[in-house]
C-alpha cells in the first residue's frame, strides 16, 4: 500500500484535515472577514490620530503654553524621579479624539441610520394582522375568566 495514501487515511490525519476544513469555514465567513478589515481600519484610524496629536496639537499647545521646553520634556521632578505628564497629557488628548470620533459614528451615524431603517418597516401581512389582533384580545381578557376550551366534551344523552 502506498505510504502516502495509507498516511492520510489514518484517524489522526482525518481529525488533522477536519480540523483545518473546520477553521478555513469559519475564517471564510463574512463576518469574521468584515471583523479582521475593521480592526485594520481601526489600526490605521488609531495611528493617524497619533500622528494629529503628537505632531501637531501638542507641539501647538506647547507653543502657547509659556515654557521654552516641548511637551515631550514636561516633567516633574519628585525625590529624584522624573514624571512626564506631558507623555500622559499626550495620551489622554489621543483616546478623547479617538472616544468622541467613535461615538460620534456609533451612537449618531449607526443610530440615526437604524432611525431610518425603523420607520421603513415593512408592511405586515395578512396573516400578521390578523395574529397581532389575537393576541391583543387575549391580552385584553380580565385574568379571572379562564379561556375557552374549544374542544368542549359532549355529554352523553
Amino acid at each position: 500500500m502506498d505510504p502516502v495514501k495509507r498516511l492520510s487515511e489514518s484517524e489522526p490525519a482525518r481529525k488533522a484535515f477536519s480540523l483545518l476544513d473546520e477553521f478555513r469555514n469559519f475564517a471564510l465567513k463574512g463576518n469574521v472577514v468584515d471583523l479582521a478589515i475593521g480592526v485594520i481600519i481601526g489600526t490605521a484610524f488609531g495611528k493617524i490620530v497619533e500622528s494629529l496629536v503628537k505632531n501637531i496639537i501638542m507641539p501647538f499647545i506647547s507653543v502657547v503654553m509659556p515654557t521654552d521646553q516641548s511637551y515631550l520634556q514636561w516633567s516633574w521632578r519628585i525625590a529624584g524621579k522624573d514624571i512626564p505628564y506631558g507623555l500622559f497629557l499626550g495620551e489622554i488628548l489621543n483616546f478623547i479624539i479617538v472616544a468622541g470620533v467613535l461615538f460620534v459614528f456609533f451612537v449618531k451615524f449607526l443610530g440615526w441610520i437604524m432611525e431610518t431603517k425603523a420607520e421603513e418597516a415593512p408592511k405586515l401581512t395578512k396573516e400578521q394582522e390578523l395574529l397581532t389582533e389575537i393576541r391583543d384580545l387575549l391580552k385584553s381578557r380580565p385574568a379571572d375568566v379562564p379561556p375557552p376550551n374549544p374542544i368542549a366534551p359532549v355529554a352523553p344523552a
